[in-house]
């Protein structure tokens, strides 16, 4: 707790409200207000940080340098924070080193109540962590309390998984021998998370790390630092001693250099694109680390004729447009038998236009804006291509009114499988929507990609179901369910989407060494 009395520069609020002139419309003058608003009470929260944590103190960058967060539905100016490089992140490596000598020799029951802690205390400020969500990443406050709920999760189960890191006893072939298995912290962890989720992208790979005992550096996006510092601020409240979480922003490739470099980090951890993934698995090679990748995804949802079409509807359109379709895991090739294809388009488009679009924090809102312009323009691009080549436009198909970054809810049929929009991730708002005749042949399109990340399954047929989830070449297969992720489920994918597995059971091995103890001579007396 002694972190927290440190000295720390007081929160700046900044907001360039560029729009707030008479000739603006009501709704952008309104949410300027409004998001300027929370902020103030997230300052008087403690909650609203605006500095990396290093060592338990709060500090700036050694140059002084900065980065402007904005709000993704107003483009105003939120607050600045450090833009730090490999001096400070080779800092950061230092104290996360000099922490684990003494935090992986604390119990693992100790280790589990400061966990607990730390969930009580994000459950306690769920409001204020998914207004800092929607506030920096755009999703809707309700969407992003869910979110808090779901990354807190993932601490109160690793909690309990603390106490449960069991070794071996291995039956021995030689009478004056015992032989042993022992699982140990794998040391210092970096761990490099995304915007799309910027609670429970940390919490999943913190929560494990630490309750094996592993101290980490976190390196959140750039795009939303926010809640991680406020994450940071409510664990070091719970008690997890300094050094053992810090957290760094800024320079990109210079910390990911520095955490690839130094013999200290011995694990990687990572959620992003699989651009980004290979050079990460790449740099670790040198000095030969532990290496978790969650990468992208290009997922396929197939309606069987024998569906439930409101159970498919209802299923599809959580898969799709969850967090405006910026998730690793949406639907990204809606594939539908042809017995079933005008009646699926029909009452999923039916579905898609009652979605209401806006700003997160207005009421009723299902959809946010995307995390920023190249992100409208990557869609856009996408649309233009499959149009250009035959894809029908149902609905949408273009920048909403509300202006910014908000996109319309759109819908195209008659997609084929070599437009760019079904082989590589939107992630947008867009649902693309193929016809396929044969079971065998929904297979061979659903596989056709590098991506083996989520699938998702509508068939009232048992047999099938089995039969197709089995044959699907991906980490995670959802049957009559569009929404499948869970903290005691494994989260992962299979070929270019990723290595290891995340939350459950499971994720606990990623941050554990396997040491063999062989006792020799037990027979003397």
């Amino acid at each position: 707790m002694a972190a927290r009395m440190l000295a720390a520069r007081p929160f700046k609020l900044v907001s360039h409200l560029p729009s707030m002139h008479a000739s603006t419309p009501l709704f952008a003058r309104q949410i300027s207000m409004d998001a300027k608003g929370f902020a103030s009470r997230l300052v008087d929260a403690g909650l609203l940080r605006s500095q990396a944590l290093i060592g338990g103190k709060w500090s700036d960058a050694y140059d002084g340098n900065t980065i402007k967060v904005h709000n993704p539905a107003t483009g105003d100016v939120i607050t600045t924070v450090p833009c730090m490089g490999q001096n400070e992140t080779n800092d950061a490596i230092s104290a996360a080193s000099e922490a684990f000598s003494s935090w992986s020799k604390v119990t693992n029951v100790e280790r589990s109540k400061c966990l607990r802690k730390w969930y009580d205390l994000l459950i306690s400020h769920k409001e204020e962590l998914g207004q800092l969500i929607t506030l920096e990443q755009g999703k809707p406050l309700q969407e992003a309390m869910g979110e808090v709920t779901y990354g807190a999760g993932f601490i109160e189960f690793f909690a309990e998984e603390a106490k449960r890191v069991y070794g071996d006893i291995i039956p021995s072939p030689l009478a004056d021998r015992r032989m042993l298995v022992l699982k140990q912290p794998v040391g210092v962890v970096g761990a490099i998370t995304p915007w799309n989720f910027p609670l429970a992208m940390i919490t999943r790979k913190v929560g494990p790390a630490l309750a094996c005992g592993c101290t980490v550096v976190i390196k959140p996006s750039e795009l939303t630092p926010l809640t991680a510092l406020a994450a940071a601020e409510l664990a070091l409240q719970a008690g997890i001693p300094p050094g053992v979480m810090n957290v760094v922003m800024g320079n990109a490739s210079a910390i990911g250099d520095a955490l690839l470099a130094s013999p200290q980090v011995r694990k990687i951890t990572f959620t992003g694109s699989t651009a980004v993934g290979k050079k990460l698995m790449a740099g670790a090679a040198g000095t030969v680390k532990k290496v978790s990748l969650e990468l992208g995804g290009n997922a396929p949802c197939i309606v069987f004729d024998d569906a439930d079409l409101d159970v498919a509807v209802k299923g599809t359109l959580g898969a799709k447009f969850r967090n405006t379709g910026q998730t690793c895991v949406c639907a990204n090739r809606i594939m539908v038998q042809e017995g079933i294809y005008e009646k699926f388009v029909d009452a999923f488009t039916k579905a898609v236009q009652k979605l209401q679009v806006g700003h997160g924090f207005s009421e009723g809102v299902a959809q946010g804006p995307l995390i920023n312009e190249a992100a409208v323009q990557k869609v856009e691009s996408f649309v233009k291509d499959a149009t250009s080549k035959g894809a029908k436009v149902v609905l949408g198909a273009k920048r909403h009114s509300l202006g910014m970054t908000f996109y319309e809810p759109t819908v195209l049929s008659d997609v084929k499988s070599d437009m760019i929009i079904a082989r590589d991730e939107i992630f947008g708002p867009v649902a693309s929507v193929l016809r396929f005749k044969t079971e065998d042949e929904a297979l061979r399109m659903a596989n056709d990609t590098n991506a083996g990340l989520a699938a998702y399954i509508f068939t009232n047929n048992v047999q099938r179901s089995w039969r197709v989830a089995e044959a699907l070449e991906y980490g995670l297969v959802g049957v009559n369910e569009g929404l499948i992720s869970t903290e005691v489920a494994p989260f992962g994918g299979v070929k270019q989407s990723g290595l290891g597995r995340e939350g459950s059971k499971y994720g606990m091995d990623e941050y554990l060494e396997v040491k063999y103890v062989c006792l020799g001579n037990m027979s003397s007396k």
